[in-house]
């Protein structure tokens, strides 16, 4: 109901803008007076204008990293993490310096170098000095971010796995849920299609496949702390994507075909809960559901979907859980494979 009011409202009030643009030609028509003509008075109100609104940009700017600045994702929980993050923090500190630097510029040149009666704009062909400058510094910042920014990528798609074999896992997705299925003792997963799906055989693993016949299939997902896993994911129907915010991991999911991941967790569910900075939001969280009479919500890793999916892409995620060695090896023991499901 408030959608329509508002639509309505809107739709109104460029009509009423609209009638008055009209109603301000035709009084210049009566006046004699050309619409296109600008005199130094319209200049000064749009100098001043531009001034107050850059400095109102500029204030909204510090005002919104004050007021949400606490938000931003907390202390990485993956391996790879710190080198994303790093990667990501010296990026936006040069936008930042850059941003703050330029837009006051650009706002105080429009309101200092308005059109005035009786000034002439001075004709300024070129500078070599200038043109070297604002090529060259630009290039080397951007070339020094590339090439880092191509070995942090490189580091993380390629990782080392000379000292621990990764456990694979394959993330199945379909609107709106996802399917966990572990490969088993062998740790080699089985083939699977679209093709073979049907009853208790929801990721559709060919049951011919002797490798699938100890994979493990569940809603559930459960990670060793400081074991790297190798994620698979396939896609039922349309690109979803896989998107582990605390762990700063994501890859599409794809109909036809797999792709992949590594990352290996540092830090436990349990461990994450205790850190101070998340401690924090919970308890914001929790005073926001207090107030509206909702439940209490405790912290857990999370699996979300960050393709914009469908109608319940918003509810599309999985909870996670990092646990130490012996939990998780406790926990997998506990599961049925798919032969013992069939």
């Amino acid at each position: 109901m408030f959608e329509i009011i508002g639509f309505i409202v809107a739709v109104l009030g460029i009509i009423a803008i609209a009638q008055v643009v009209k109603v301000y030609e035709a009084s210049s028509k009566l006046k004699e007076k050309d619409g296109n003509d600008v005199t130094s008075k319209d200049n000064n109100t749009q100098g001043r204008l531009m001034l107050l609104f850059g400095i109102l940009f500029m204030v909204s700017f510090v005002a919104m990293i004050i007021g949400w600045g606490d938000v931003m994702l907390d202390t990485p929980a993956s391996e790879h993490g710190s080198d994303y993050d790093f990667l990501w923090d010296v990026s936006m500190a040069i936008i930042i310096v850059v941003f703050v630097i330029v837009q006051p510029i650009l706002f105080y040149f429009a309101w200092k170098y308005r059109g005035t009666k009786g000034r002439k704009a001075t004709y300024y062909e070129h500078n070599n000095r200038l043109e070297l400058i604002w090529t060259v510094v630009p290039a080397l910042t951007l070339a020094v971010l590339i090439i880092y920014g191509l070995t942090t990528w490189s580091n993380v798609m390629n990782p080392d796995n000379e000292d621990q074999e990764p456990i694979v896992v394959e993330l199945y997705a379909q609107q709106f849920y996802w399917t966990a299925r572990y490969a088993g003792e062998d740790n080699i997963l089985g083939e699977a299609n679209v093709r073979y799906i049907g009853g208790s055989n929801v990721v559709g693993i060919n049951d011919a496949d002797a490798n699938g016949h100890n994979d493990i299939i569940t809603r559930e997902l459960v990670l060793p702390k400081g074991q790297p896993v190798l994620f698979k994911f396939r896609s039922q129907d349309i690109i979803h994507s896989a998107y582990f915010p605390h762990f700063r991991a994501q890859m599409n999911c794809v109909p036809g075909m797999v792709t992949q991941f590594q990352f290996t967790p540092t830090v436990s569910t349990e461990e994450m809960r205790r850190d101070p900075s998340i401690m924090q939001k919970v308890k914001r969280i929790n005073e926001i559901r207090s107030a509206e009479g909702k439940e209490s919500w405790e912290f857990d890793y999370v699996l979300l979907c960050n393709k914009i999916c469908g109608a319940a892409h918003y509810n599309m995620q999985m909870p996670i859980r990092v646990v130490e060695q012996e939990e998780y090896d406790e926990w997998i023991s506990e599961q049925k494979t798919f032969l013992e499901s069939l």
